[in-house]
Parts: structure tokens; C-alpha cells; sequence
């Protein structure tokens, strides 16, 4: 809803009031990314990251539908069609490379873009289904990058795709129609990679949808800002072009220089090298563990070594590894301080930073072997994560004595 203050839409030439008239674009695209959109004018370059996940979406999308023009969904053919893509197809390697690494980084660019929203209080009122929608993406992206890390049909592929599979069997009752169902048949095989292919090349689209809503679930309250205090009035806002347009291009141009740099560089840093290894059923890796993204909620799961009030602990860590990510749903509850930023909530600020630790170790835990020390300390770091979401955030949020936030935007230090 446009605040009485913003710009609106006047067609002048002839044509543009035609269609503005019949297919109002234009004054789609003014408002929700040009003049006419009023944006709060103290953003940093946290918000930068946002966009940056709409360009690597894209990039996915696009480098996708190339891939899988010379793809073979097929267990015989499909590592045999990836080295072909690699080597006859004409920049093959290069849309390959762009793919596979344009996956980390957009899972790099969605986990600042929560965690700026986790320090901002970005999910509090009025922006709560802005938080819920982007809490869906990443996990329809989970979904999606993992199927996809199941097609190149390497070592890693095959015996990621038996454990992940494998751990909805956990679930009682339906845990063994739904792994039947999610495979395809009593095992993996070849009808699972068939599934998997259409879904992998299916969900993206589902992303693009999401996105649609989350992007028209922020306009209507508006975007936040570092002070968490609403916009009051024109002072406190500018133009998003050719304001944000300008800053959102500086940012991205640094984060394509990073990506650029990974792909022509050290395309193959962030593989596993045994998926290099066509698959093989009667050959387990010593070690196997997923992309480096899933490393924090791999350690969560592996946590759970025994069983507990009559519960065997491969179905508690399967709780807790989705429990890990459903939480954020609730966020915007758990969390009712009606301070928004951890610019002016000190205590909240220093557990936010407890947090990037814990993530960070439980990354390194995700990524080791599931022996000691390593179990011991991803027990430790799994205990703390759910002690700050479902204990210290709101007690905090009850008891913390926040410092006084500024009357409005214009007015907040710099």
C-alpha cells in the first residue's frame, strides 16, 4: 500500500497510458523497484543480500534448463553424461561450474540474509508472513540442492541419497511408505534418480513463486531497517532507484568478483572428491557427509546416540534436525520484545553472537567424522541451539532492559 508520501505513477506518453490502462507492468515494476518505491534511507550493505539471492536464483534456473539439455536422468548414463557435459559440450564445464558453485553461493548470500534479519528483529510485526515465506524458500531450497547433489550419481551421490532417504523410515508407523514413496521402490535405484531429476528441475519454480509472495508480503509494510523503528515520514525514506539500485549493483559487482574468482580459479573446492567416483553400490565411502551447507543441522542429527523414553535416537535426531529449522517459524512469538534491533538490545546482541559461534561449530562437527571428539561436542552445540531459540530468546525478550531506541530513522545517530 503506497504511503501518501510516495511517488506515484504518471504515464505521460500515449502508449504508456494505453497500457497502463489494459497491463499496468510499468507501474508494477515503479513501484515495486523504482522511483516510486520509498525505501528507509539508512540500509547498509546487509541488504544488499536479498538481491543477491534473486540473481543466484536466477543464475540456477537459467544454468539449469542449459544442463539439462545434455543430461541423462539414467543411472547407467547419468555420471557418463555429466563428464560429456564437461568435456564435448561447448562451455559446458563452464555452465557445470556456474551451477554447482552458484548453489553454495546462494546459500551463502540466504544465510546472511537470515542472519540479518535475526539481528535486525526483521520478523517481528508487521513483517511476520515476510519471515514465514522466506523460512518456506530455504526450505524448499534444502529439498531442491539436495536432489540435485544426488544427480551426478558419484560416490557421494548414491550414499548420500541411501542416508537421507533412510532416515524417514525412522517415523513411525508411515516411516516406511514414505521412503518407499520418496525412492521409488525398496531401494535406491534408478527409478529414484528419475524421481529426483523431475523434482530437482521442478522445485526451483516453486522457489520462484515463494520469492513472488515474499517480495509482495514486504511492500506492503514496508522494507526495515538497522534502527528497527518505522518510517513516519518522507524524511526518513528515499528513492529505491536510483538510490539502492546504485548500492545494490556495488554489492553484487563484489560478490560476483568472489564467485568469479571460485569458479575460474578452484572450481572443485567445495566438492567432495568421491563424487568423482562413479556410484557404487557394493562400495561405502569411509566418510560419508553432505554439501557443506547442510553441515550445522548433519551435526544436529548425528547428535542423538542413544535412545530415550522408549524413542530410539535415529528418530529424536531426525526430530531435532527438522525441529531445528520449523523453529524459525515461531520466531516472531518467541520473541516479544518490542525492541526490534541488537543495536539497542545488548543482551540479546551478545547471545546473537554466541549463536554465529555455535552454527560455526556446529558446521565443523557436520563436516568431521561421527566420532569423538566430535559427537560430544555436536551434543553440546545442538543443546545450546534449541537453549537459545526456545529458552533465552524469550526470556530475554521479557526481562532485558533495552537501551532507548531514536524517535525516527532521521533522527538515529550515525
Amino acid at each position: 500500500m503506497a504511503k501518501e508520501w510516495q511517488n506515484q505513477y504518471q504515464p505521460k506518453h500515449p502508449f504508456m497510458k494505453w497500457m497502463d490502462e489494459r497491463l499496468p507492468l510499468p507501474r508494477l515494476i515503479y513501484n515495486s523497484i523504482g522511483s516510486g518505491y520509498e525505501v528507509p534511507k539508512n540500509l547498509n550493505f546487509l541488504w544488499n543480500f536479498g538481491v543477491a539471492a534473486g540473481l543466484f536464483l536466477m543464475l540456477q534456473v537459467i544454468t539449469g534448463i542449459v544442463l539439462v539439455m545434455h543430461y541423462a536422468g539414467d543411472i547407467k548414463l547419468a555420471f557418463d553424461s555429466v563428464e560429456h557435459i564437461m568435456r564435448d559440450v561447448n562451455y559446458g564445464w563452464l555452465f557445470r561450474y556456474l551451477h554447482s558453485n552458484g548453489a553454495s553461493f546462494f546459500f551463502i548470500v540466504i544465510y546472511i540474509h537470515f542472519l540479518r534479519g535475526l539481528y535486525y528483529g526483521s520478523y517481528k510485526p508487521p513483517r511476520e508472513m515476510v519471515w514465514i515465506l522466506g523460512v518456506m524458500i530455504f526450505l524448499v531450497m534444502m529439498a531442491t540442492a539436495f536432489m540435485g547433489y544426488v544427480l551426478p550419481w558419484g560416490q557421494m551421490s548414491r550414499w548420500g541419497a541411501v542416508v537421507i532417504t533412510g532416515l524417514f523410515s525412522a517415523i513411525p508407523l508411515i516411516g516406511e511408505t514414505v521412503q518407499t514413496w520418496l525412492v521409488g521402490g525398496p531401494s535406491i535405484d534408478g527409478y529414484t534418480l528419475t524421481r529426483f531429476f523431475s523434482l530437482h528441475y521442478l522445485l526451483p519454480f516453486a522457489i520462484i513463486g515463494l520469492v513472488i509472495l515474499h517480495i509482495w508480503a514486504l511492500h506492503l509494510p514496508g522494507s526495515g531497517n538497522p534502527t528497527g523503528v518505522e518510517v513516519k515520514s518522507k524524511e526518513d525514506t528515499i528513492p529505491f532507484h536510483p538510490y539502492y539500485t546504485a548500492k545494490d549493483g556495488f554489492g553484487i559487482g563484489l560478490i560476483l568478483i568472489a564467485f568469479s574468482v571460485l569458479v575460474f580459479f578452484d572450481p572443485d573446492r567445495l566438492g567432495h572428491p568421491d563424487n568423482y567416483i562413479p556410484a557404487n553400490a557394493m562400495a561405502t565411502p569411509a566418510h560419508i557427509v553432505p554439501e557443506w551447507y547442510f553441515w550445522p543441522f548433519y551435526a544436529i542429527l548425528r547428535a542423538f546416540t542413544l535412545d530415550f523414553l522408549g524413542i530410539p535416537a535415529k528418530l529424536w535426531g531426525v526430530m531435532a534436525m527438522f525441529a531445528s529449522i520449523l523453529i524459525w517459524f515461531f520466531l516472531p512469538w518467541l520473541d516479544r520484545s518490542p525492541t526490534r534491533s541488537a543495536r539497542y538490545r545488548p543482551t540479546y546482541r551478545f547471545l546473537f553472537w554466541l549463536l554465529i559461534v555455535d552454527l560455526l561449530i556446529l558446521a565443523l562437527c557436520g563436516s568431521a567424522p561421527a566420532e569423538e571428539p566430535w559427537v560430544r561436542i555436536s551434543q553440546i552445540a545442538s543443546a545450546w541451539y534449541f537453549l537459545h531459540f526456545m529458552i533465552l530468546v524469550p526470556l530475554v525478550s521479557l526481562f532485558e532492559n533495552p537501551l532507548p531506541a531514536p524517535d525516527s530513522i532521521s533522527k538515529a545517530s550515525v
